[in-house]
């Protein structure tokens, strides 16, 4: 059998591509020409690149060494970017949090057959339609609490002078007119400064706000695209497994969101219905203040505690001391019955490793933190007890 002669490079059958490299001149190019002829060959219908080659031996010295050498460059290329741009990988994390978070309920209206953009839209009227409660009903609360806080000026200034009121007690024991007075007779520069400053973070918190809503919708809206592409990075012989753990991962983060935005709602509930029957003043408010400071484990709710009991000491030491009790009965309850039935049949995380796992997330990421701490320690104790504890008992 006649073996079949090399093929022709100015023959005109090739894989040069017509829109790149005008004019093609097949004898000029010399071996990268013959290379496109062999291009042409293994360019088909199912593989148009070509079928993948053979890796390479990355055990060579040469890779070792430069993979050894890329691999410091690397790591001191992402701290510094990490240092450069760490709060835009915090917006992104936290927009992907908040859109797995959201993912179960968006996959459970596809399931009853919703588009995906209708369920992600469905999504976006709620949160708005949350956004826009919460500022209607802050926003007229703060305006009339206010008015009725500046009639009561006169009253609360005539106790601090009165030294047989709680508050006169505390003025002789803070010097809190002192305080005041000196504040108020500080420069009007530094005023100046301070209300821009204030102008400037409200202007911040704002735009950071709405990075991440949006972000949050195209994450939502590509999450399968996002979980596919997630997988694809694994091996083939390892991506089952990585599925099986990965998807109960996001299962974990999304019962999380969703049973902590519950347990928030319940807390606000629960305090604006207390504060109403004692007359506690501003009671709206400290309600939404309760149901946001709640949203952070272990130490939200007790931080609003704190707050909402200073402000029911202006009514009387009783109430004060009511509220506090009441806080208390609350976060036992919170913690032994809420916390256990909606969120622990999710995250599976054990109180030690909660607390520690929202101390460190806080100290941090602050607030933030400690928001995706617990679901960060959950997925944490789902790869040490599937993929380390098994490899440890085998070794």
């Amino acid at each position: 059998m006649a073996s079949t002669p090399p093929a022709d490079p100015s023959d005109g059958a090739d894989g040069h591509n017509d829109l790149v490299g005008q004019p093609h001149d097949a004898k000029a190019e010399g071996a990268v020409a013959q290379a496109e002829v062999t291009a042409e060959r293994i360019s088909t219908d199912a593989d148009p690149m070509g079928k993948l080659g053979k890796p390479f031996d990355w055990r060579s010295p040469f890779f070792v060494g430069l993979a050894a050498t890329a691999g410091v460059a690397a790591t001191y290329g992402l701290i510094q970017l990490f240092l450069i741009a760490g709060d835009v990988f915090v917006q992104i994390g936290l927009s992907l949090f908040l859109a797995v978070g959201m993912e179960p309920a968006v996959s459970w209206l596809v399931k009853h057959r919703f588009p995906r953009w209708l369920g992600v839209v469905t999504m976006l009227v709620l949160i708005l339609g949350a956004i826009g409660g919460f500022i209607a009903a802050a926003v007229p609360a703060l305006v009339t609490q206010g008015e009725q806080f500046a009639t009561n000026v006169p009253k609360y200034l005539a106790q601090l002078k009165d030294h047989n009121s709680l508050l006169g007690e505390l003025n002789d024991r803070f010097q809190l007119e002192q305080k005041a007075t000196s504040l108020l007779s500080s420069s009007s520069s530094g005023i100046a400064n301070g209300l821009l400053g204030a102008g400037v973070a409200v202007f911040s918190a704002v735009a950071n706000g709405l990075i991440v809503l949006v972000l949050t919708i195209y994450f939502l809206a590509d999450m399968p695209r996002i979980r596919a592409l997630g997988y694809r990075l694994f091996p083939h012989s390892r991506r089952p497994r990585a599925i099986l753990i990965g998807d109960d991962i996001l299962a974990k983060v999304g019962g999380y969101v969703l049973g902590n935005l519950v347990i928030s709602l319940i807390a606000g509930g629960l305090t604006y219905a207390w504060l109403l029957i004692f007359g506690v003043p501003y009671s709206l408010l400290l309600a939404i203040l309760v149901a946001i400071l709640d949203l952070v484990p272990v130490v939200g709710s007790t931080i609003a505690g704190v707050v909402v009991a200073l402000v029911a000491l202006t009514v009387s030491l009783p109430i004060c001391l009511a509220t506090i009790g009441f806080f208390v009965l609350y976060r036992f309850g919170e913690d032994y019955f809420l916390v256990p039935r909606i969120i622990g049949r999710a995250v599976e995380v054990p109180a030690l490793v909660t607390v520690l796992a929202v101390l460190i997330g806080g100290a941090l990421l602050g607030i933030i933190g400690a928001l995706v701490a617990i679901p960060i320690a959950a997925a944490m104790l789902l790869l040490a007890r599937e993929i380390l504890f098994p490899r440890l008992d085998r070794s």
